[in-house]
């Protein structure tokens, strides 16, 4: 009876490890079959720059272009894209941040610019993030077509897969933008304390200025009433 007990023990640990294996096997080929194309960067725009970047994109694709301004000036730049044809799909001027969604009508290679000619004096810090392609689920997930028990529970395993890649998706989507408000909200306090250090040391020199006018002030008083006398 004790050797029946661990045998029966021993199998089902065989078992769960091998649906673990499974699992695992299917999550690494759900994150590894990705059907959409992206760029991601930060980059820096410098004060009456203008940077553009260039994609080759096939026809009826379904295009999304998100920028926002980190660092510098009011948190502007002037953004334009066109297609192959020198059509312009989206020209807006000194946008703090925007996401675009346009369709790829012809074969070719689009252009994206930031610029920030209208600046002279302040360079921006810019991030981007372009992706083509349509979100389509990395595996197959099917139901009812035939399949025995055992097959019925790797397809199991496949949507929580899905799942679990989806998820992770949106927590980096999160995590990256969670990152820009922190970096624009750093950039802004350290501009603050820039300008109230400057301030502060600005009323320190007035009050030092005033403090020895004043005793200049006295001590000539009493100098010319000493020589009158």
């Amino acid at each position: 009876m004790i050797l029946s007990q661990s045998a029966k023990a021993v199998w089902l640990g065989l078992a769960a490890a091998n649906k673990m294996e499974q699992f695992l096997f299917v999550l690494f080929i759900a994150s590894s079959f990705i059907t959409v194309h992206s760029v991601e960067l930060t980059f820096e725009l410098e004060d009456n720059a203008r940077e553009c970047f260039h994609e080759t994109i096939v026809n009826k694709t379904k295009c999304t272009l998100e920028f926002q301004v980190v660092t510098g000036g009011h948190y502007d730049v002037d953004v334009i894209v066109k297609d192959p044809h020198g059509k312009i799909l989206y020209d807006e001027k000194k946008k703090q941040y925007d996401s675009v969604n346009f369709d790829a009508e012809v074969l070719g290679e689009y252009e994206f610019c930031f610029s920030n000619e209208f600046s002279s004096y302040s360079h921006k810090t810019i991030y981007m993030d372009f992706q083509d392609g349509s979100k389509e689920p990395p595996l197959p997930i099917g139901r009812g077509r035939g399949m025995d028990e055992g097959q019925y529970s790797l397809t199991l395993i496949e949507s929580s897969a899905v799942q679990i890649h989806e998820s992770l998706n949106t927590i980096i989507d999160y995590q990256t933008h969670h990152r820009l408000r922190e970096a624009k909200s750093r950039s802004l306090a350290e501009y603050i304390f820039e300008r109230v250090n400057y301030w502060s040391i600005g009323q320190t020199l007035i009050m030092l200025g005033m403090s020895l006018l004043q005793v200049f002030t006295l001590k000539r008083l009493f100098t010319e009433k000493r020589d009158r006398i």
